[in-house]
This record gives structure tokens, sequence and C-alpha cells, in this order.
């Protein structure tokens, strides 16, 4: 998970040079994140099902397989057209691998270990998301943003092997079931529609058309999908589990954090790197993450114990609270151009990350039995990918309105609401 999360941000720190030489436009330069994460978003579920039905490690095996395919179509491509299909392959291979990987270790440890084996893959994960544009940075400055993807090829051939050794990849076992393609696709539009209804907003006093238009659909692909769904018998998305309410405060908070850290970093590596901002090298902005990767990979992994200490709801909440207070440190520290008070900001924003999002998909798949842990986490992931789709559009809208504080402010306001969601966990939870 380390590898994947940090494949998926590696690229923010090289958009700015990869603008450039593929002469990306403003749309490319969002979709070349959002082509990720929606894809990502529609195939997870089905993801989670495919752990269930062929075995978790053989899924998994496969999605790092196709991931490192697709970073060899990225790191040859010559055209914005060549990358978008990359990345959106890259999605595909995320949706295979990760919910997966979450299942995996969610049915194989013991239930005193399972918080903190569940603390552990997310703080891997977000580990990954943190040390991304690090890693992207420095091999941007050092050899060029193509040498990102054919790294990732390495990674990815290093973890099959990984698994590969750990014995023979065998399915599940479990009665094989028809597949939703009806939901499939009414989810799918729902996702993309909604995105794309995001993505139009900046325009919408000049074309409100396209914004209606898109949200329309949305709305209509969301009500057809919960007609479906609830009289289907094998729904991709199992409606049942949104009438738990660990379930849904889970899946709410962890979504909320994902909108949180995805927009943060492409949009403080675009601003970082921009004339208009802080004037750094690729290099620089990655290495300016460094506290909040720190903070990240520390606090997810002692987040169980902070969680038995404070209690659940306590901690949750506690999190999404500092998210808004670290957005308001980063944002006095960019007015300043005060290097040492960003780090701090950072480092209390990876803090803030690491807890609400490293206990979420405890506290969802709390509520599920382990024979819908697949399926479970599938939703869980497809509902936290999202959240970053969202929170790439949403930010976008933001800078157009008023530049990088602005986007600030939305995650601000995304820990609030956090924050006050997190207020309604049970306190036995």
């Amino acid at each position: 998970m380390l590898a994947v999360g940090a494949n998926s941000t590696a690229i923010m720190a090289a958009l700015p040079s990869m603008r450039t030489e593929l002469v990306l436009s403003s749309a490319g330069v969002e979709w070349a994140i959002n082509a990720y994460l929606v894809v990502s978003a529609a195939f997870i579920v089905l993801g989670g099902q495919a752990a269930d039905r062929f075995g978790a490690r053989l899924a998994s095996m496969v999605g790092l397989a196709l991931f490192g395919v697709a970073s060899c179509i990225i790191a040859a491509a010559g055209t914005q057209a060549a990358l978008l299909a990359g990345r959106a392959l890259q999605g595909l291979a995320a949706a295979l691998a990760v919910p997966s990987t979450l299942a995996a270790v969610d049915a194989s440890a013991t239930p005193q270990r399972r918080a903190t084996a569940i603390g552990a893959w997310t703080g891997f994960l977000m580990l990954g998301f943190s040390i991304g544009p690090l890693l992207g940075g420095a091999l941007t400055h050092l050899t060029g943003w193509r040498a990102i993807f054919w790294f990732n090829v390495v990674l990815m051939l290093a973890a099959i092997a990984g698994l590969a050794s750990a014995g023979s990849a065998r399915a599940s076992g479990r009665e094989s079931r028809r597949a939703d393609w009806i939901g499939f696709v009414l989810l799918t539009t729902l996702m993309v529609s909604l995105v794309f209804g995001l993505h139009a907003l900046p325009q919408a006093r000049t074309a409100p058309l396209p914004v209606v238009g898109w949200f329309a659909v949305a709305a209509t692909a969301f009500f057809l999908l919960l007609s479906v769904e609830s009289r289907a018998k094998a729904p991709l998305v199992n409606l049942t589990f949104f009438a738990r309410r660990s379930f849904v405060m889970g899946v709410a908070i962890g979504s909320l954090s994902m909108f949180s850290i995805m927009s943060l970093l492409l949009y403080f590596n675009l601003y970082a790197q921009s004339r208009d901002g802080l004037g750094l090298t690729a290099l620089e902005a990655g290495a300016s993450l460094l506290p909040l990767s720190a903070a990240l990979l520390a606090l997810a992994l002692s987040a169980s114990a902070v969680a038995a200490r404070l209690g659940l709801r306590n901690a949750m909440t506690g999190g999404m609270a500092l998210i808004a207070i670290a957005s308001a440190i980063i944002g006095a520290a960019v007015a300043e151009g005060g290097m040492l008070l960003l780090a701090i900001g950072f480092f209390v924003m990876g803090a803030a990350l690491a807890v609400p999002y490293a206990l979420a998909p405890r506290l969802a798949l709390s509520a599920l039995s382990p024979e819908h842990a697949g399926q479970g986490s599938g939703i869980i992931n497809a509902c936290t990918f999202l959240g970053g789709s969202c929170g790439v559009a949403g930010g976008a809208t933001a800078l157009a309105l008023a530049g990088f504080p602005a986007v600030l402010t939305m995650i601000a306001l995304a820990g609030i609401i956090g924050a006050a969601l997190s207020r309604g966990i049970a306190a036995t939870a």
C-alpha cells in the first residue's frame, strides 16, 4: 500500500513539468489526477467483489501487474490523451489492488490485532500519499518526470514477487455470483457526472446549463441506483450496509479525509512551484511536505492507541477539528512566507488527517460480518476515492475564485463538517 499510495500522488510534483512538455490544458492537469480517482471509485466495488470471489491475494497481484502496465504507457506518453488513458488504467488497477489488500488484512488478522492491522494498512497508504510528491519531485528534478513511472514498474514487480513468495494464490472458494452490471453503469454514471458537474462550476455564471445538466444526471442516476439495488438479488452496492450507523460514519469521515489530502497535495504543489506562489522547485516543494509525512506515519500507526485512550468518538472529532486549525496555520504561513510556520502547519495537518483516516475503515468494517469484508471495503474505498476526486474538482473552483487560500478554506470547512459528524459516533464504538 505504500507503493500504491506513493504512485498515486508522485505525479503531483511533476505536473508543472508535464504540463509544459505534453502541452496540458488546465482541464488536462485536473484530469491527470481525476482520471485515476474517478475510474478507481467506479470500479473499486467490483474490485472488492473480486477479492471475495477469487481471493484477496490473487486479485492484488492482478491489480499490481495492471498498474505496472499502465505506468509503462504513461512513461512513454507523448500526448495528453495518452497520459489520461494511462492514468485511467492505473485507476482500474488500483480498484483491484486497494480493496483486495484491505480485505486480506481484515480477514487474516486476529480479532485482537485487527484494529492495529487496519491502522497499519491505512498508515502506509497515507504515508505513500504524502511522500509521493517528494519522490516525484526528486525524480523529476534529477532525471525527468518519466522516471517516476519507470520506477513504478520496478516497485510493482517487487510487490508481485513478494505476494507470490507467500504461497500459491488460491481463489476463496466462495460461490460465484452474477455481476450487477446495471448497478455498475448507474454507479459510474453518478460518479462521473458528479465530478463533471463540479469541474463545470467555475464557468457557472457564463455557462450554467452544463452545471445544471451534469448535476441533474447525477441526481437521476442516484435515485435509479437506489431503486435498482434495493431489488437486486446480488447488488453491487449493498444498501443494507448504509442502514448501520457505524458504517455510514466511517465512510463519511474517510471520504472527507481523502477530500482534504488530495486537494491539499495537488494545489499546494501547483501553487508552490508557480511564479506567483512560493517559486519552489519540484524537489523543494516535495521536501516541504516531509513534516506532513512524518506526522501521518506516526499518528496513523498509533491511531488505535489514541482511540483506546481518548475514545473513538473523541479521537475522530479531535482529528477532524485539527484539520481546520492546520489549514489556518498553513494559510498564515503562505501569506507571510514563513517556511518554519509552514512546516508546523503541515505537521499538524498530518496528525489531523492520520487519526480519522486510519480509524474510519476500522469503524465502517466493524459494522459488517467477515464474509462482507471484500464488498464492504470496496464500497468504503469507492466513497473515499470519490471524496478525493470531489476535492480535486472543488479545489479547482476555489482556486479560480480566490487562489490557494480559498482551497485551504474549503479544506477547513471539510474538517469542521467532519468534526460535527464525528459527534454522532456511538460512545461505545
